[in-house]
């Protein structure tokens, strides 16, 4: 034991626990339970990962998102996706100058810190298609030019999973750039009774009893600190493992991508750090397993028609495979 606290005061992460805890406090003034989500959105943003929140509509994604982006002292945009929006109504556009007798790009709303993608399964595939550079290179390459996106570049998006018309399922390659799918169900009945307390009383509006409390500068030093948590080797063979029975699984039609084991890497690094710890143990690992790989994986036919969900898949193989010691 005496190892183990010498092995944890390695690496001082107390100002990052300390931001966390306050960025949790924050939303906690707005936000009743929901603590794997957030602490799932503050990992991804620590792992420089985009988010995807999948829930019925109420149940808080957008407000979660807003309040995230309002915590933190970064731009903030947010895209409303329709059916009809162009790629160049979320990219930019080049305008002609009159005065100067030239080409000038004026940015979209994706040029931002935190974008808001809300009900991204709305807009049609050019429009999807327009994200994947930006998501997984951080720029925009138009006319020519390339426009690099500053830090931190983080994607939170929305969708609703039972609503099927007038929406569009998102491409594979679009939803493998998202480090993280969050499920969000219905709060409990005491929690839902707490949030209509706090309606009662509110008196202003919500955002603003919302402070700031990390900016660009802090994410940068907190993220640089990620590399120095230490990953046993055994973890990392713990990791592919998991990943690897994805594709081998005869529940699975296609299974996870290397990508998945360095989201799960990462994932787990920035978890760790966000505990106020500096090593990552196999339950990091357990936990963020669904939330990485979930949207990363297609059902066979048949399981897909026996009701069975990819979470429960992606459970059983964590379940089944041998966690060391």
């Amino acid at each position: 034991m005496e190892n183990q606290d010498t092995f944890e005061n390695r690496v001082d992460l107390t100002k990052l626990k300390a931001g966390v805890a306050q960025i949790r406090e924050e939303i906690g003034k707005v936000i009743v339970g929901q603590k794997k989500m957030v602490d799932l959105i503050l990992t991804a943003i620590l792992a420089d990962g985009h988010i995807l929140l999948e829930g019925v509509p109420g149940v808080a994604k957008t407000l979660a998102s807003k309040l995230v982006a309002k915590s933190i002292d970064v731009d903030f945009s947010r895209v409303q996706f329709t059916p009809d929006l162009m790629p160049s109504d979320v990219l930019g556009t080049s305008i002609f100058n009159v005065k100067t007798s030239e080409f000038e790009f004026r940015k979209g709303p994706i040029f931002s810190n935190i974008v808001l993608i809300d009900e991204i399964n709305r807009a049609p595939a050019k429009t999807q298609a327009a994200l994947f550079e930006v998501m997984e290179e951080r720029q925009v390459s138009i006319d020519g030019t390339t426009h690099k996106m500053e830090a931190p570049y983080i994607v939170l998006a929305t969708q609703n999973p039972i609503e099927q018309e007038g929406t569009y399922r998102l491409p594979e390659a679009q939803l493998d750039r998202f480090l993280f799918k969050i499920e969000i169900g219905y709060p409990s009945l005491d929690e839902e009774t707490e949030i209509l307390t706090r309606h009662a009383a509110r008196k202003g509006g919500q955002m603003d009893e919302i402070s700031k409390v990390l900016n660009a500068q802090d994410i940068a030093e907190y993220r640089s600190t990620l590399n120095e948590i230490v990953v046993d080797e055994k973890l990392l063979r713990y990791i592919a493992e998991i990943v690897s029975q994805t594709r081998h699984d005869h529940s699975i039609y296609l299974g996870a991508s290397p990508r998945a084991s360095l989201a799960l890497l990462n994932g787990a690094r920035a978890f760790a750090a966000i505990q106020g710890r500096d090593f990552v143990t196999p339950e990091d690992i357990k936990f963020l397993a669904s939330p990485v790989l979930t949207h990363r994986i297609i059902l066979t036919p048949e399981k897909e028609m026996e009701g069975v969900s990819a979470e429960e898949v992606i459970n059983q193989l964590v379940a089944k495979t041998e966690v060391p010691r």
